[in-house]
């Protein structure tokens, strides 16, 4: 299933992308030979080529959508969209040996030129500011302000060894405020300096984030221990007949509040007392209507007593935001940008070592997923994945949209285009590194997944 999410997405960003070269390229006149979602080496699944009518006599032969070549590769790690008279991936040297036409890429402006290129990028980027106007209005966004979390969070080992503790509410990151758990949040407390958190629901406390954490947190994270979590106070919905819980005449909105005397202010606490005492009985003390009742219950042997536990979102008090079309325009805009300042912040660390460590490949990309589709989800990380792509390749990387760009700024500034031959060597260095990159980044993946 994660697979399929994975290849899903893949087809939308690079169609998206890949029409957007294909439509500045139409718009100027420059003739498009291939335009292909996945790559086809040694064969193809289907392709397509219109018929074209011959033009009539002398008649200026213009480039139509009929002299593109339209299919679908076989493997599934992006497409393209092959521009006559451009030096790319295709390497095709014999057609820059021979005299430029008027509708070839190379013929054109240097400013058309450079619409063509950033074409990919802003249509990505469009794309995941579309799908998030699409989000916010189909499903709205619903969150617990991190201050009607009473109980506050409950933090990981690493977060308890730099001063932590379970309860603590956040408040500010380097002094900006923080709203409620999302992943820009997250991000601004991982990459903050000092947190400041309300503690004892009383207390303000100052936290210092040592440099480089956001690694620490990344390990813990994939190995399953989250920096951080709301804590689920333990109030019953629902009593399973014959089991302890029902026998002691507990309830349904029954809150429980110790056990033998220890506070059990999250389910966690609440779970680990009840292991200590499998098969034992246990005083336990729940709030009803106000009033602190008393009990004696029967834990079984698997350290449960037969209550379901009612849900986070019906415990605190939750914002919902619901937008109608118009509003939800500015809100996807927002979200876009917000995504794309966050992730660019993050790109320090990919120049360290331990980012390095930490980059990931496909199989890293496809576990962003969940395990049972999820539209909602799935569109949300499309979206965040369209804005990777944009950021991605406008990078000044040659093979990149961006080292495309690059040299086009270069001409446009100094009136002097770069030599073909330049241009080839670029791009043949460009394309070893971005493939060493690959490796590398899917070498991480193999290597997490048989050796950690």
């Amino acid at each position: 299933m994660k697979a399929a999410q994975l290849i899903a997405a893949f087809a939308i960003l690079v169609l998206i992308h890949e029409f957007g070269h294909y439509l500045f390229s139409r718009i100027f006149g420059v003739k498009v030979e291939k335009f292909y979602l996945f790559f086809n080496p040694w064969f193809t699944i289907y392709k397509y080529k219109p018929k074209k009518p011959a033009p009539a006599n002398n008649e200026e032969e213009k480039m139509t959508w009929r002299d593109t070549e339209y299919g679908i590769g076989w493997l599934p790690l992006g497409g393209y969209c092959k521009i006559a008279g451009m030096i790319d991936e295709s390497m095709d040297k014999e057609q820059m040996k021979q005299p430029a036409k008027p509708w070839e890429f190379r013929s054109k402006p240097a400013w058309q030129r450079l619409l063509i290129m950033i074409g990919g990028v802003l249509f990505n980027f469009l794309l995941a500011i579309i799908i998030y106007t699409g989000i916010v209005y189909s499903w709205g966004e619903k969150y617990i302000p991190f201050r009607n979390a009473t109980e506050g969070m409950m933090y990981s080992e690493a977060a308890h060894k730099i001063g932590f503790i379970d309860g603590d509410i956040p408040l500010f990151a380097d002094g900006k405020e923080l709203n409620y758990y999302s992943g820009e949040e997250l991000m601004k407390m991982l990459d903050s300096k000092t947190m400041t958190v309300l503690r004892n629901k009383k207390d303000t406390v100052n936290i210092n984030i040592p440099e480089g954490f956001i690694f620490t947190a990344n390990k813990e994270a994939e190995n399953g221990s989250m920096f951080m979590a709301y804590r689920l106070p333990v109030v019953v919905s629902d009593i399973q007949p014959g089991m302890g819980a029902d026998k002691a005449g507990m309830e349904k909105n029954d809150s429980i509040i110790s056990i033998n005397g220890i506070p059990t202010p999250s389910f966690d606490i609440f779970k680990s007392e009840l292991d200590k005492n499998a098969g034992k009985d246990v005083k336990m003390t729940f709030m009803r209507k106000g009033k602190a009742v008393e009990t004696t219950i029967a834990v079984d042997g698997a350290g449960k007593i037969g209550i379901m536990l009612t849900q986070l979102t019906d415990i605190y008090t939750t914002i919902t935001h619901e937008y109608s079309l118009l509003a939800s325009i500015p809100r996807g805009i927002e979200l876009g940008v917000d995504k794309l300042t966050s992730y660019v912040g993050q790109m320090k660390y990919v120049f360290t070592s331990e980012g390095a460590k930490n980059l990931g490949g496909f199989g890293a990309i496809g576990n962003i997923f969940p395990e049972e589709w999820n539209w909602e989800q799935f569109w949300s990380i499309t979206a965040f994945l369209s804005v990777i792509l944009a950021f991605m390749n406008i990078l000044p990387i040659p093979a990149l949209d961006g080292g495309h760009v690059l040299f086009l700024l270069y001409e446009i500034i100094t009136r002097r285009q770069p030599s073909e031959k330049f241009l080839e060597y670029a791009q043949m260095a460009g394309m070893a590194f971005l493939f060493a990159l690959l490796l590398f980044a899917n070498g991480n993946d193999i290597y997490r997944f048989f050796f950690k």
